[in-house]
């Protein structure tokens, strides 16, 4: 056995370790934008569009977190960070360094790699899903 075949052994637990790292990153950004936690003063409630993206950010970011419609989530987060990094931050700057949007780039490419390639291991649905197969596995 190779050195890549112990490295692919391992990719479903490394990549839900991935995704539960950048749900929590993410609530943690949606958490600090609507609550006002983490040193950040909270966004008044409906401004547009840091309100609204904070609801993504805490719910969207929640259920990656948790593995749970995990592809519909990141397919959600990677828009809004997409829409944030245009809007916010490309009129700035073309790199990221220059217009301090390294944030919702990494996020926008990190979701969409989940987009693809779904939750790994270590999520809620696959549990339910191990759970409703005949014998408890799936």
């Amino acid at each position: 056995m190779g050195a890549t075949d112990r490295l692919d052994r391992h990719q479903p637990l490394v990549l839900g370790l991935f995704r539960i790292v950048i749900g929590l990153l993410f609530t943690s950004e949606g958490a600090a934008t609507l609550f006002g936690v983490l040193d950040r003063d909270a966004t008044p409630t409906g401004d547009w569009p840091f309100w609204y993206a904070g609801v993504i950010e805490l719910v969207c970011g929640a259920l990656v977190l948790l593995g749970v419609l995990t592809r519909a989530a990141a397919f959600l987060s990677s828009g809004a960070m997409a829409f944030a990094y245009v809007t916010e931050h490309q009129p700035d700057g073309l790199f990221p360094l220059q217009n301090g949007g390294l944030s919702p780039a990494l996020f926008c490419w990190g979701f969409l790699l989940l987009v693809f390639f779904g939750p790994g291991s270590l999520s809620l649905s696959g549990v339910f899903r191990r759970d409703a197969a005949p014998g408890g596995r799936g």
